[in-house]
């Protein structure tokens, strides 16, 4: 049978969806491990991130600022979305990334011969493609900028790559240490802010790295510079709340001291001890997300430490070494400051439970002491009851008595022979009788309807 040109049956059914419809979010989410991909970076290489806090800054004036680059007239915030940008535009690329706090702007472009290694702490931002103005006047406060110069060079004479570093970067003390384990590159900073707000960085690697691992050398450093900065926005809080924690942890030992001795009232203890649970309760809502920011980013900082592979090089300290020594006591009087808040927050409910169960304890022996008056009450109304029951029996009995008298007297006036006081006196014990016989079984019904 002759062959025909009808396409193979199995390569076109592989385009015919067989699934059931997609969840609203399947896109977003299996997108999201491509939303932040690393560029592509051509040594020698110009860097600079700057960093702003987004808060009150919209998408709407982020996409507004955007537009005022060359050949972006067009963007709209739809292109926003995605919380990452990626611009093409002459001589250099610009990365736009929103997270939750702030927001990130990544320039690259090729690094001017005037700032070429061995060159004494070259002016960098001179040499800037993007206009001045335009990032002057980005959106929100700048928390961290970053100018870093990536560039080839001999990594087998350390001591030369050094030296050049240090002319680079300036005469403080150098932190530098290896990144990688296959062909490592070397990275060297003073992590020390400059006149112009910025820091300075190099990153030194060999002749043969590609774009794709100096994206990802470049995009971890910076990253972790970034996360840092944002770990340390919990040390202020910690240190602000030091006092105002002191103050509460004496208030409410003097609380229950008091509870203890019970030298004060009951009421006055529960107003002092519901006023210090209410700042204590405003503090953990205005500071715990703080507080939980901080380890989150803690942990992203550690996690960009571990992934660079540093090697040290000797006289020197590795970028983790740093670290460790310098931002590890600032997480540490962070976190403890969280659990002290924590700790008094659970304190202070105890407390509140052991005055409230005092309280209760006290309100019921008031309660028994009312009920026992009550039952006084209710024996001396049931003895006034029986009494006047009894009294009632003989008024009703000498009322009736009465009126069969009157029924006697007419009889005998009818011409009936009958003495009438006789027979009157006569039916007095059968008349007592029937009424208290009577009573009694209304007693009975009103019980047995009960």
């Amino acid at each position: 049978m002759a062959p025909t040109d009808i396409a193979d049956p199995r390569l076109a059914s592989s385009h015919v969806r067989i699934l059931p419809p997609d969840d609203d979010e399947r896109l977003l989410l299996h997108n999201e491990v491509h939303a932040r991909p690393s560029a592509r970076i051509r040594l020698p290489a110009l860097v600079v991130l700057l960093a702003v806090y987004n808060h009150e800054v919209s998408r709407e004036q982020e996409c507004a600022h955007l537009r005022q680059l060359p050949g972006q007239e067009g963007l709209t915030v739809n292109d926003l979305q995605a919380h990452f940008l990626s611009l093409r535009l002459p001589g250099y690329t610009l990365k736009w990334e929103r997270h939750t706090e702030f927001t990130r702007y990544t320039l690259v472009q090729p690094l001017p011969q005037a700032a070429a290694l061995g060159v004494v702490e070259p002016d960098l931002l001179s040499h800037l493609v993007v206009p001045k103005e335009w990032l002057a006047a980005v959106p929100g406060r700048t928390f961290c900028a970053i100018a870093m110069g990536m560039v080839h060079g001999d990594l087998s004479d350390p001591t030369a790559c050094l030296q050049g570093a240090r002319q680079w970067l300036g005469p403080h003390l150098l932190v530098a240490s290896l990144m990688g384990s296959f062909a490592p590159a070397t990275v060297v900073t003073d992590f020390r802010l400059r006149d112009n707000g910025f820091e300075h960085m190099l990153v030194i690697a060999p002749p043969d790295i590609d774009d794709m691992r100096a994206g990802r050398i470049s995009q971890r450093l910076l990253e972790l510079e970034t996360y840092r900065l944002m770990a340390l926005r919990g040390l202020p809080v910690a240190k602000m709340l030091g006092p105002e924690l002191a103050q509460a942890e004496q208030q409410l030992a003097q609380i229950t001291a008091a509870l203890e001795q019970k030298s004060a009232s009951d009421q006055a203890m529960l107003d002092t001890l519901m006023s210090l649970a209410a700042r204590v309760e405003k503090a953990m809502a205005e500071h715990v997300f703080r507080f939980s920011a901080t380890r989150a980013y803690d942990d992203l900082v550690a996690q960009r430490i571990a992934e660079l592979h540093e090697t040290p090089i000797p006289g020197h300290q590795t970028i983790g070494e740093f670290m460790r020594r310098r931002l590890s006591p600032a997480m540490a009087t962070v976190a403890a400051t969280a659990q002290r808040l924590a700790s008094l927050s659970e304190r202070v409910s105890r407390a509140s439970a052991l005055l409230r169960t005092r309280v209760d304890i006290a309100t019921e022996g008031q309660n028994q002491q009312l009920l026992e008056k009550l039952t006084r009450g209710q024996e001396l109304q049931l003895r006034l009851q029986t009494t006047v029951e009894g009294l009632s029996i003989a008024a009703i009995s000498y009322y009736v008595v009465s009126l069969l008298l009157y029924g006697a007297k007419a009889l005998k006036s009818a011409g009936v022979p009958i003495h009438p006081e006789m027979a009157a006196g006569a039916l007095i014990p059968l008349v007592l009788w029937a009424v208290w016989r009577t009573i009694r079984r209304i007693h009975e019904k009103l019980h047995s309807s009960h």
